[in-house]
């Protein structure tokens, strides 16, 4: 299985061709917590790509990224002098999420490719016009979901397309994380403006759009949030939504920086067997009293279909960055493009209208919502408590995850 594509891209890029001599220039725009990912993943197809320049707010940043990576690559303070490069072709936007439309679409005007990290967008106008400005410029426009470019998660979509389940009648989603009280010091963080939401928006984005991807969207949603324990933040700690589907299929979602431990996992109740990633199988059939006996026959049959699936050999960032290399070389379409990100961003602001509203809210989401918009959100969002402090950086930016103790440098 490779970490390919199954989806439309938002443009259709003019193609290098396999095996060229020619090296695609990279630029990354922002060089926070989340850029060694992108870094490290670009470098770990040196015949394919260079890294030509690092930009951040604070030059200084950049250039620290650049030392610490041995790279020779430039440091600017200004996006657009990066942009101005020709021997620039591809940009990482790794900056807070409501600089991501501008900067995405300055990128695509000036002829760049563009990958966008999480969220798209702080809105779904945004995601609209960024589409567009992708489809006029012949881009291609790629949006960061690195968790389906995992084994696990390629295999349980394997498994769900099988229909070996039979039809989903219930899915769980638990996007469990951990924040201590000081994450949400940093500047950009913890606000409807800057950060564009909580943890529903900046955490479980992740297993938002890897339901989404399995899935399907929803023909509605409803849903509660609150604070519980960052008073320092505007917006919500613990979200939990409920999404209902036209074949009766119902669907929970609890998006969290309140649970210790930091599992996280996807489940999907078939009417002849359960999947799940962290997987796990199980699968039943009747007996002549309506109780269950377990279905061996099917469960071998299902459990051989996922081990016979071939690991993949670039995982993560790495995975999709390869995705949109081969986008670029060949014009092959990119799993996950603009539209699947705009899928994404609606499930989300959906939860955040419902939540907000405390009333059901149906699917599409299009101009006549009230959270439509940027400005719409900041109108409409409940604000739990005002932001307290206001820190530039952190000194200590590792990321690490609470559920080992490892660092986890492709997260939050």
């Amino acid at each position: 299985m490779r970490a390919g594509s199954s989806a439309a891209s938002a443009g259709s890029p003019a193609p290098f061709g396999k095996g060229s001599e020619t090296v695609l220039g990279v630029g990354i725009i922002g060089a926070g917590a989340i850029s060694p990912a992108h870094i490290q993943a670009y470098l770990e197809f040196p015949d394919r790509c260079k890294i030509m320049a690092v930009c951040d707010l604070y030059e200084e940043k950049a250039a620290r990224r650049i030392g610490e990576y041995k790279l020779k690559a430039e440091a600017c303070a200004d996006y657009k002098k990066l942009l101005a490069r020709e021997d620039i072709s591809l940009v990482s936007v790794c900056t807070p999420p409501y600089t991501h439309a501008e900067i995405a679409m300055d990128a695509m005007r000036a002829g760049k490719h563009v990958i966008v990290e999480k969220p798209m967008a702080s809105s779904l106008e945004a995601c609209d016009a960024m589409i567009e400005v992708a489809k006029q410029c012949g881009t291609v426009l790629s949006v960061i979901a690195q968790n389906r470019f995992t084994t696990p998660m390629m295999k349980l979509k394997a498994v769900l397309d099988t229909g070996l389940a039979g039809p989903i009648v219930h899915a769980q989603v638990d996007s469990f994380w951990w924040r201590g009280y000081s994450y949400y010091d940093l500047w950009w963080r913890g606000t409807w403006e800057k950060e564009g939401g909580g943890c529903t928006l900046n955490h479980a984005v992740h297993h938002i759009d890897l339901f989404q991807w399995m899935a399907g969207m929803p023909s509605e949603v409803t849903a509660v949030m609150a604070n519980t324990s960052h008073d320092n933040a505007e917006v919500e700690d613990l979200s939990i939504a409920i999404a209902r589907y036209d074949s009766g299929m119902l669907a929970q979602i609890t998006s969290s920086v309140v649970h210790h431990g930091e599992e996280q996992q996807l489940i999907f109740q078939g009417k002849r067997a359960r999947v799940s990633a962290p997987w796990k199988l199980a699968a039943s059939k009747s007996r002549p009293n309506g109780f269950p006996e377990k279905d061996a026959e099917l469960e071998a049959e299902i459990r051989k279909v996922y081990d016979e699936l071939p690991e993949l050999r670039y995982e993560g960032h790495r995975g999709q960055i390869l995705d949109v290399l081969n986008a670029i070389e060949q014009g092959a379409p990119v799993l996950a493009d603009g539209l699947q990100g705009r899928r994404t961003l609606e499930l989300i602001a959906a939860i955040y209208q419902s939540a907000s509203t405390g009333r059901t809210v149906r699917l599409p989401i299009g101009p006549d919502s009230s959270f439509y918009t940027r400005e719409g959100i900041l109108k409409n969002a409940v604000y739990f408590h005002e932001k307290k402090n206001s820190i530039e950086n952190f000194q200590d930016n590792t990321i690490t995850w609470g559920g080992s103790g490892q660092d986890r440098r492709a997260g939050q």
